[in-house]
This record gives structure tokens, C-alpha cells and sequence, in this order.
């Protein structure tokens, strides 16, 4: 079972991105995402919207509640 630490960790990688790359994006420090990559802090939904639309990618795809990347469409 894929775990959304790894989904994460996967989505940033492939775009060879370094944790400090995201944390300056989300304007938190890189300890506080590395935190929300290994699981010991819950990502707050805005965070989620942020990295979904950063990626390209349903929030759903972050969360492994599909294996589909394909985001929804903006209302």
C-alpha cells in the first residue's frame, strides 16, 4: 500500500526537486515539510491545494486515494 509520505516524496523527486525547493514554496521551513514527508505532522488542506496545483495533480493522487494524476477540473 502506497502511503502519501511516499506520494510526496515521489511527486517532488521526479521533478528533481530538493525538500528546501517545496518548503520555500509553501513558505515553511524545510524541517516542517521534511515532517510532513515522513508522517509526523498532518498537511493542512491549504498545503494540499498548494502542492495539487503546483504538481498538476489531484489532491486525492497526493493523499493515494487514486492512482490517477489527472486533476479535476477548475470550476
Amino acid at each position: 500500500m502506497i502511503m502519501y509520505e511516499n506520494r510526496l516524496r515521489d511527486v517532488r523527486e521526479d521533478r528533481d526537486l530538493k525538500q528546501r525547493d517545496i518548503a520555500e514554496l509553501l513558505k515553511v521551513h524545510q524541517t516542517t515539510y521534511s515532517d510532513y514527508e515522513l508522517g509526523r505532522l498532518n498537511i493542512p488542506v491549504a498545503v494540499l491545494h498548494t502542492l495539487a496545483d503546483f504538481y498538476g495533480v489531484s489532491v486525492d493522487y497526493l493523499l493515494c486515494r487514486t492512482n490517477s494524476k489527472n486533476p479535476y477540473p477548475k470550476k
